[in-house]
């Protein structure tokens, strides 16, 4: 994941600070010289990194921070306030016709995933804003570009509007506009043409086209692994466009991050999404706030609840919650919360945004393949024993193991922890909220967590063998 790097030495950094009951100007330099190489080491702009550190350190010198109580603390909050700020603050939105349509022009060089966010970003749009996009093939000089863009479109049953590539993408972009009007979509997302590289044939294309569509929304599309060069590239692009906003993708590879803390100072121009992998609905605004709040290990809780939000529907979950408490969840409910579990994105990543989770999970993988396993066993039980799992006896695990491919040990342990989760759940349901006050602190104890089917694999020292905790 992004960030994990520079995540890591900003936060070892901090620790330097943190705890202790007075700071020296010493102890400020000292922290300031690990933070300006962690930086320099995420590929920042130098420029970045110098107005950067000057800002906190002049900040962390001062008498209020020196002669606080916790002065170390002091120091995180303006590391934390100083990151958000060359971040941009506050998140931006898109700009929509009041009435009419909106039209977006995507640009941005060959291989940033131009193509593919398209179709994202109308996904999100009709998701979001219930509009009716159409996405236009304005790439005339690749062939596949125009076939991945139709393909995308069936996928998420958006219509495109294409007309292969023995016409310009000027009179392409026209005729585009016309039917999207006539035919009442409200939001027409253009994919144009890239380049390996920033030229003068490029950009006097991408010109016409502003010209033509005249465009509510000018967004680069930005490869987060191309470090500096990314912010080179949104220099050229704003220069020639005037650029709206910037689409950072690619922000789940191994990348140091430091396009993201560039771009917005640099340029000006501000990042409003970042791509968080290659499925159709990862996308997600950008916050700067929850963004540097991830960088420093303080979780994003926000983020996490609008994950749920999005994948859980309300009347299902009061619909679960009373199956809980009246002693009736079966398996096809478990099943249907797995589907749930599963669009809120990888385990992983749902648990780095819990705040303390995100160092630990550091040296751990997880086993996204035990839910296939668990899929694979509740399928192979029949419609009885779904519903009723106080059934499945010696028997029938033996049978339904071996109609899953899965070991007997691993029935055992799912129809174990299924009856766990069950009565855990149907207490929780029953407390006070001091009764559950008092179990989530006991929970909270070493040893005090349920067990879970979702496995971690081997890990190093003492994460080796562990389990991930169970939602």
């Amino acid at each position: 994941m992004a960030f994990d790097s520079l995540s890591d030495r900003l936060q070892q950094a901090l620790r330097k600070v943190t705890g202790r009951g007075t700071l020296t100007e010493t102890d400020i330099e000292t922290m300031m010289r690990e933070v300006r190489l962690s930086l320099l080491e995420a590929d920042v702009n130098y420029k970045v990194v110098k107005d950067f550190t000057n800002e906190v350190k002049a900040k962390a010198l001062g008498e209020r921070v020196l002669k606080s109580i916790t002065p170390g603390q002091q120091v995180v909050k303006i590391v934390f306030e100083e990151l958000k700020r060359v971040m941009g603050d506050e998140a931006e939105g898109l700009r929509f016709k009041p009435q009419g349509t909106t039209i977006f022009m995507l640009v941005g060089l060959n291989g940033t995933g131009k193509t593919t966010h398209a179709g994202k970003l109308a996904l999100y749009c009709r998701r979001k804003y219930n509009k009716n996009p159409l996405l236009v093939a304005a790439d005339v000089y690749r062939p596949a570009a125009i076939d991945q863009l139709v393909t995308i479109g069936k996928q998420l049953s958006i219509p495109t509007f294409e007309m292969g590539t023995n016409y310009t993408p000027e009179e392409i972009v026209k005729k585009a506009i016309d039917y999207a009007k006539e035919n009442k979509h409200d939001l027409v997302i253009i994919d144009t043409a890239g380049r390996f590289h920033v030229n003068e044939e490029l950009m006097a294309e991408l010109r016409r086209l502003k010209e033509i569509a005249q465009p509510d929304e000018i967004l680069l599309t930005v490869d987060a692994m191309t470090g500096q060069d990314a912010v080179n590239v949104s220099q050229s692009f704003h220069e020639q466009l005037n650029v709206t906003g910037v689409i950072l993708t690619k922000l789940d590879g191994d990348t140091r991050g430091g396009a993201a803390l560039s771009i917005r100072r640099v340029t000006g121009v501000p990042i409003k999404f970042m791509g968080l992998g290659e499925k159709l609905d990862q996308l997600e605004v950008f916050h700067p706030e929850r963004m540097a709040s991830r960088i420093l290990g303080m979780g994003d809780v926000l983020t996490l609840l609008e994950k749920a939000q999005d994948a859980i529907n309300e009347e299902e979950a009061e619909l679960m919650a009373k199956k809980f408490k009246n002693a009736t969840f079966d398996y096809n409910d478990f099943l249907k919360q797995i589907k749930q579990i599963r669009r809120l994105g990888s385990i992983k990543g749902l648990l780095s945004l819990i705040p303390g989770l995100g160092s630990q999970l550091k040296n751990i993988e997880i086993d996204e393949n035990q839910f296939n396993h668990i899929v694979a066993i509740i399928n192979s039980m029949t419609e009885e024993e779904r519903h009723n799992p106080d059934i499945i006896n010696a028997s029938r695990k033996q049978r339904i193991a071996r109609g899953s491919g899965r070991d007997i040990s691993e029935v055992n342990r799912l129809t174990k922890q299924f009856e766990e989760m069950r009565q855990m759940r149907r207490k929780m349901m029953n407390m006070s909220p001091k009764e559950m006050e008092r179990m989530m602190n006991n929970l909270n104890r070493p040893g005090g967590q349920p067990s879970t089917p979702v496995s971690y694999s081997k890990g190093k020292g003492k994460n080796k063998g562990r389990r991930a905790p169970w939602f």
